[in-house]
C-alpha cells in the first residue's frame, strides 16, 4: 500500500505539477466573413454548406451586367478622351504656327523702321511714313502677345501636369475603377477554407459590405486551453504539448505552445460612469483564475479532421 501510495502520489505530481494538464480547451481556427464589394442580386451561387474550397474558387457572382455596362461606358469616354487629346494637339501646333507667324510679321516691322528712321532726317521719307511703320510695328507685337495668350490657353486646355496628360489618366482611371468594380462581382476564396453559415440562395441581394458567408480558414489550427494561473510558470513557448479531442478518443494529437494570454477581463472593478465599480462583498474562498494558452496544432489526416469548438484535454510536456 505504501509503495502504491507513492506511485500514485507521483503519478499526480506529473500529471498536475510537472505537466501541466486541464480539459478546459477547445480547438479554434481563424474565421472570415465574405461579403461583395458591390451591392446587387447574387446571380449564382456554386457553392453549398460546409463545403471545402481552394483559394481563389469562385463562391459567388453579383449580377456584372450594369458594372459591365458601366466599363464599357468608361471604355468609350477613354476613346473619345482620346480623340480630343489629338483635337487639342492640333490646336497646339496651329496656335504655334500662328505666333511665328506673328513674330516673323513683328520682326520685318521691326527691320523697316529701323531702315526709314535715319532717311527722315534726309527727307527720303515723310514723318506720317515712320509714324505709320511704327504702329504697324505696335500692331505686329500685339499680335504675338496675342498668339502667344491663344498658344497658352490650347496647351492649358491639352491637361497636361509635367510628363502626364490629366485628362488621359482621369479617363484612365475611370475606366481602372469600373473594370476593378465589374472583377468585384465575382466573389472568391481569399483562403483555402470550409464554407460555413450559409443560408441564402440565387437571387439574394448582397448588400455592399454586408457577410453573405463566412469562411473557416483550413491552414491554421489551434486549441485555447485555459490552465488556472499556478500553472502558469511551468509553461513557456515553444513546449510541445499532447492533445486528446473528445470527437476522436482513440487519437492523439501533437501542438507547440505559441503564447499565453496576458490579461483577462475583470467584472469586478470594471469602470462604470469612469469610476470604478468594486463589489462589496468578500469571498473567503479565492478561486484560481485561468488563463489562455494557445496550442497550434500539428496537421492531422484527413480521417480526423479538426472542427471548430471540438473539446480537448491538453498536457504540456514540460519536463
Amino acid at each position: 500500500m505504501v509503495l502504491a501510495a507513492v506511485v500514485l502520489g507521483y503519478f499526480i505530481y506529473r500529471l498536475y505539477y510537472a505537466n501541466p494538464r486541464t480539459d478546459d480547451a477547445y480547438v479554434h481556427a481563424n474565421t472570415a466573413a465574405v461579403a461583395a464589394h458591390v451591392s446587387g442580386q447574387i446571380v449564382k451561387l456554386p457553392i453549398q454548406d460546409n463545403q471545402h474550397v481552394n483559394k481563389s474558387d469562385l463562391l459567388f457572382v453579383v449580377d456584372p451586367r450594369p458594372y459591365q455596362l458601366a466599363l464599357d461606358t468608361a471604355k468609350t469616354r477613354l476613346n473619345l478622351t482620346e480623340i480630343e487629346i489629338k483635337t487639342f494637339q492640333d490646336t497646339i501646333d496651329a496656335a504655334a504656327a500662328q505666333l511665328a507667324e506673328r513674330k516673323v510679321e513683328a520682326a520685318n516691322a521691326k527691320q523697316y523702321l529701323d531702315r526709314i528712321v535715319p532717311l527722315l532726317a534726309h527727307d527720303f521719307v515723310t514723318e506720317n511714313d515712320v509714324v505709320e511703320t511704327r504702329n504697324k510695328l505696335k500692331a505686329a507685337e500685339a499680335a504675338v502677345v496675342s498668339a502667344t495668350s491663344e498658344l497658352r490657353k490650347a496647351q492649358d486646355a491639352l491637361g497636361m501636369l509635367g510628363d502626364v496628360n490629366q485628362r488621359l489618366r482621369a479617363a484612365q482611371e475611370a475606366v481602372d475603377d469600373a473594370q476593378l468594380n465589374s472583377d468585384y462581382c465575382f466573389v472568391r476564396a481569399p483562403f483555402d477554407g470550409y464554407v460555413t453559415n450559409l443560408n441564402i440562395s440565387a437571387g439574394q441581394y448582397a448588400n455592399l459590405g454586408q457577410p453573405v458567408l463566412v469562411l473557416v480558414d483550413d491552414r491554421d489550427w489551434y486549441v485555447l486551453a485555459y490552465f488556472r494561473e499556478d500553472q502558469l510558470d511551468r509553461i513557456r513557448p515553444g513546449m510541445q504539448a499532447d492533445v486528446s479531442l473528445l470527437s476522436y478518443p482513440d487519437r492523439s494529437f501533437q501542438g507547440e505552445v505559441e503564447g499565453i494570454g496576458w490579461g483577462l477581463f475583470q467584472q469586478n472593478g470594471a469602470t462604470v460612469g469612469g469610476l470604478p465599480n468594486v463589489e462589496e462583498t468578500l469571498n473567503w474562498v479565492r478561486l484560481n483564475q485561468r488563463f489562455p494558452v494557445r496550442i497550434v496544432l500539428k496537421r492531422g489526416d484527413s480521417a480526423h479532421p479538426f472542427r471548430m469548438g471540438q473539446t480537448a484535454v491538453v498536457t504540456i510536456r514540460s519536463r
